[in-house]
Parts: C-alpha cells; structure tokens; sequence
C-alpha cells in the first residue's frame, strides 16, 4: 500500500476501526433493547482488546525491522498508529457519553441503579464493608511500590488493577480478583428499585478507608494491553515469514501495546506510571472510570422485566431433524442447514450416528475453535473408542482458543483418534468433515462444509452455512484435502471444490473474468459476495476491473474492507452495505450471474491475502436447485435490508441504510422465512 490514504485501497486497521465504530452504533441505537445495548457496549470493548493485543502488536514490531522488508509489510507504521490513537480516542470518547448519558439514566428509569461508591447509603456501606472483610480482602493483591525513576512495574494483561498515590515517595497497585463476579447486586426491599455497583466501587471504599489514614487516597483505574505473541504467521509465510522472525529484534515477551487510564487520574500520578510501566504517551488511552467493560455481558437484571431481545430458537431443520438416518437422506439429496435460524443438532445427530454405524469406517475432521462442553466433540471420541479410524486435525494457532482445542486433542487422542496438530508454516482455517462407510464391499463416502466452527456455542450466535452431501466429486475432492493435512499429497487437484491456496484464488478470479466477458457481449454480469472481511489486493483489483466492465457488484462486508466503491472510472458500479445486527454475520457466500444459471459457492474463505494464500481454505458449489432459489431468497433478504444495513462509501461514514419502502430487518425477515417452512 503505497499511503495511508489513497482512492484504491482502505488502510485496512482503519478499516476494522470502522467496523467496530458500526458495533457502537447498535449500543446506542435506541431501537435496540436496553440490555442488548449493553451487549454492543460489552462486544466493542472486547474486540478492542483483541486489536491492540494483535494488530497494534504486529505492526509496532514491524516497524522496528529495517525499511526495504518493512516496506513489503506495511507503510508508514507510526503514521498508522497515531491515526489508530486517534480514531480509538474518538470512538472511546462516544462510548463514555453513550454509557453515562443514555444507558445508566435509562437503567434507572427502569428501577436499576448503577452507583459509585460515593453514593453509598449508611446500609450500602455496611454491606459493602462486610462483603470487602468476608470476601474480598482475602482475595486482593496489593503491592506497595516506590515512586522512582528506576522503579518498574509489572500488571498482568488483560487484568483489572486500581491504583493510588499514598505518599509523595510510593503509590499502590491494586489487582481486582477475578474470582468474584464484577458486579454486586445490593439486598433490595422493592421491587420496583435495584441498587447494583462495581466490585470496583466496593474495593475503593474499603482500601479509601484503610490507606487515607496518612492522606487522602484516590485509587483510579487501569487496565494494560498486551502482546502475549506475535500473529504476524496469520499474514505471511515462508521466505518472507523466515526474514521477519529473523529481523524482529529481541523483545520482553508481552510488551504493552495499550495502557487504559483513568481520566480523573491526577496528571502527576499518570507520569509516575507511565515511568513505572515503561510505556509513553502514544500507549496511553484515556479510557473512563471503569475498564473491561465485556464483562458487561453478565451484567445482572434483578427485576422481572424483559429488556433483551425477544427469542429466536433455532428451528427444526424441516427433513434432517426428524429422520432416522442422516446417511439415508443425504444418499438422496444435499441438505443444507442455515444457523442460527435451523438448529445444529442435525451435526451432532450425524456425528452421533457415525459413531454408533457398524458400517463407517473412517472419520475426518478439522477442528478450529471447539466448544468448552460439546455433544458433538463427545460423540467423536466415542467413533475413536469404537474402533473407528478417526483423524482429527486440530488447529492449535485458533487465536485465543488454544488452550480448549489441546484440551480436546487430549481427550480424542485417549480415546484412540489420531490427532494431528497444526504446521508451522500454514494454518487449517476449513470448516470440513468426511465419512467413509463400507456398503456391500465398497467405499461410500459423505462431506459436510461449513462456513462456520465444529462449535454448537456460535452456532446459536453466528450466521453461517453447512453443506451435507455424498456427491461422487465433492467427497473424492475432500478425501484429497485431508490427505493434503495428513501430507499424503501434496497439491489436491480438485474438480469441484476450491482448495486454498492451491485453486481457489484461480478460479474466483476466472469467475470474475467469465462475468467480465458477459458484460463486454451486452450481457447482464453480476457478482454477488458476502464475507467477513475483503482485503485481498488483487481481488479487489479484479472486483474493479468487473465495475469498469459494467459488471454489476455488490458486496456484503460485515467487518473491514479495503475496497473504495463509488469512484469514478474505478468502483461506480460496486455497491457495498454491511449488516451488524442481534447475529454476527459469519457466512461466506460467492454468486456469479452467469447470464442467468448462478454459480453459488459457500466456504471458510475471505477475500484476504491469508485465506487465499496461506491458509487451507476449502469453498463448495451448491449444485441443487432448490438450494441455490433458497440462498438467492435469502441474499435478497439482506440486500434489501434498510434497518441494520449501513452504508460502506469511499470514506467508510457507516451512515444506516434508509429509504421509504417497507422496513426489511434482514435477520427477523429470514427468521421468519425459515419459520415459514416449518
């Protein structure tokens, strides 16, 4: 990328910087119910936390590697980061105002009162007080630091600590214990008022008490950011990945990559601290009074009254949900499954049967993020304890996921699976599973190809895709994945299914040049795609050489895209909008016009340069009929979305979606599609 800024590319930090900015705007969305509101607060703070301990990591590593390699990785890494400051000072500025000045009046509005400590009743204080001595006291971690230049130091990341200056000559660090839940719901004698506070407004009133013997004692907030490892492998790899290992300079592991501060912090004490964890001006985010706001998504509802969405339970898949065998179905026709809308337990079920069916003999799977406590992870060490031969190929770079997916690698290795770890050099990003049974003496083999995760949790959370099918061509393309993972083979050549990064860069690009030719005969070309994130530099560039064809294209991005629509003579035929809503968008979803007969394709794969290059990605066509009008239906559903659609334009605004015609809300709409087929 040649600037920060061009008319080509959307720096693409700046980019997820927008995304997160459309999350904040489903917080103070009035529309939404109070507690979802809540929520959005709680899912910013969190994705906040994930893009500093990641992404600000990486690129202030980078920039300390010499500038010929550097220039390959990204340009102008300061100038970056000072405009991530900024952007994050704005967005944490909007957040502060959303939750004191709409959400806490409108909790009390509803009888629930969020209070500082300084607003503790006598009672409250007792209780506070006999809750510190009992509870907590025990629990707290305080350390008594001198305030000296060479003094240093050490807050865990990620970990909540209050902070104090006792003396002119010490200050105290405070760790908040993650062993009690961060808030305290007081006894209440109504039920039409709730007092609620923060662990935190009970720990200062009790450490006010016992350290201002000496002098007044204010504790303020803090929160660091840290990088517990560099994730730059998810972006590059081989050669370039070697020269970047071997050009990063030796560094304390988990160096701070943000310091979230208090305001009200005195600025003397700030540059004591700044001083004593050995950070400096650029680190340091004014973050308001309180810090981990995702643990907002427990915050608690003491009354009777329903301020989260109403419920939407996943529906009954209309034929697998109640028939005796998934093999039998899926021998006749493909079934696809839609969440969170239809229910996963059809994948438990298929699991379950395998495991149990005399006739299968060969299980293969990849695993990415697994649930904590999983149906599904059970029934495939009971296939291995049952004498089948199951392969599980786990991926155990799942950022932030490794720990549960060793977990399970343990427990399906106990139980006989083999079970491979990821490589080095490449991560397993498919979502796939492959089943082989003997059937009168020969081999019949069945897939299942997902967008999303082996993860009944996200299921219910995420909107995604699974394709089930024994077609010939698909099953024999997936045995040769696995046997790719199991470096039985080392190119898969496939007739149906896109293989990353072997073909599927290949043949998107060949799919956007046969809508390209179509176009240039006067032909109708369109390109429909909906991704998590669009990147990917040459696609983009191929998406702009369809705009200047006259290629229709339009393109549902739920997260950060570096394509720039709407310019002339580059992008003036691109539409883009993107959709946060109650369900996080997760779905990959490719469909080329082809003068009239779509081709449609679902896989694991964005349009970044990993997916397509470093990752094993794994995309398939969706060959039946019926299939295909379903997902047109449902793409027309959220292209008509003007509720939570927001507009992505050259200068990424977000501004909402909205015209005169009937409301659409594209997730209510498809739920209730699916509940019309019940």
């Amino acid at each position: 990328m040649a600037s920060l800024y061009n008319t080509k590319f959307y720096h693409r930090d700046l980019s997820w910087l927008r995304f997160n900015h459309r999350v904040l705007q489903e917080a103070a969305d009035q529309r939404n119910p109070l507690y979802e509101r809540i929520k959005f607060l709680a899912i910013f703070s969190s994705n906040l936390d994930e893009f500093f301990r990641v992404r600000v990591s990486d690129i202030r590593q980078i920039k300390n590697i010499e500038k010929p390699l550097r220039k390959k990785l990204i340009s102008k890494p300061n100038k970056v980061l000072k405009e991530i400051k900024e952007q994050v000072d704005i967005q944490q500025n909007d957040f502060g105002k959303i939750f004191n000045e709409e959400i806490i009046p409108q909790l009390a509005s509803e009888g629930i009162h969020l209070i500082r400590h300084e607003d503790f009743s006598e009672e409250q204080k007792e209780i506070a007080t006999t809750y510190y001595e009992e509870s907590l006291k025990q629990i707290t971690e305080i350390s008594c630091n001198p305030c000296t230049e060479d003094h240093s130091v050490f807050v865990k990341n990620e970990r909540l600590y209050l902070a104090a200056q006792t003396a002119e000559d010490e200050f105290l660090m405070v760790e908040i214990p993650e062993t009690e839940p961060r808030f305290f719901v007081f006894p209440s004698e109504s039920e039409k008022s709730f007092h609620i506070t923060f662990i935190d407004d009970i720990l200062k009133f009790n450490l006010q008490k016992e350290f201002s013997e000496k002098r007044e004692t204010a504790f303020h907030s803090l929160k660091t950011s840290r990088d517990a490892e560099l994730y730059i492998e998810d972006e590059f790899s081989g050669n370039l990945m070697e020269k970047i290992k071997e050009a990063l300079p030796k560094r304390d592991t988990g160096q701070a990559t943000r310091v979230l501060i208090d305001p009200e912090m005195p600025d003397h004490f700030r540059e004591i601290l700044k001083k004593a964890l050995d950070v400096n001006h650029t680190d340091v985010v004014m973050g308001g009074r309180y810090h981990n706001f995702k643990d907002f998504m427990q915050f608690p509802n003491p009354t009777q009254k329903k301020l989260s969405y109403k419920k939407l339970p996943p529906l009954p898949h209309p034929i697998l949900a109640n028939c005796e065998s998934i093999f039998e179905v899926i021998n006749k026709k493909d079934q696809l499954l839609h969440y969170p809308y239809q229910s996963f337990e059809p994948v438990i079920k298929l699991m379950q049967e395998a495991a149990n069916d005399p006739l299968v003999t060969t299980i293969k799977m990849t695993i990415y993020r697994a649930a904590d406590e999983s149906a599904l992870n059970d029934a495939i060490a009971l296939a291995a304890k049952n004498g089948k031969d199951v392969t599980i190929f786990i991926e155990v770079k799942a950022r932030f996921d490794e720990h549960n997916n060793l977990k399970w690698g343990a427990i399906f290795r106990k139980n006989g699976a083999r079970v491979i770890y990821s490589y080095p050099d490449i991560k397993v990003h498919s979502k796939i599973l492959y089943i082989e049974r003997e059937v009168e003496g020969k081999p019949k083999r069945y897939a299942y190809i997902a967008t999303g995760n082996f993860n009944e949790n996200t299921a219910t959370l995420y909107t995604d895709f699974g394709l089930m099918t024994a077609h010939k061509k698909i099953t024999k393309d997936l045995k040769k994945v696995f046997m790719v993972l199991e470096r039985d083979m080392i190119v898969p050549k496939t007739k149906k299914l896109l293989v990353s990064p072997f073909s599927t860069r290949e043949r998107f690009t060949a799919l956007v040049e046969k809508e390209i030719e179509l176009a240039n005969e006067g032909k109708k070309g369109l390109i429909i795609l909906k991704m998590n994130s669009l990147q990917d530099e040459g696609m983009i560039k191929e998406l702009y050489k369809a705009s200047n064809a006259g290629v229709e294209v339009r393109l549902l991005i739920r997260g950060m895209c570096s394509l720039v629509p709407g310019i002339e003579e580059q992008s003036e035929n691109i539409y883009v909008t993107s959709i946060v809503d109650r369900f996080l968008e997760h779905g990959r979803l490719y469909i080329f016009g082809n003068d009239g007969d779509a081709q449609i394709y679902i896989g694991s794969a964005d349009w970044m340069t990993r997916n397509l290059t470093h990752r094993i990605e794994v995309v398939a066509p969706i060959l039946d009929e019926d299939h295909k009008r379903t997902i047109l239906d449902l793409i027309n559903i959220e292209l008509e979305d003007n509720v939570k659609a927001r507009i992505i334009d050259a200068e990424q605004k977000n501004e909402y979606v909205r015209n005169s015609e009937k409301k659409v809300q594209s997730q209510l709409a498809t739920y209730e599609y699916f509940e019309r087929m019940q």
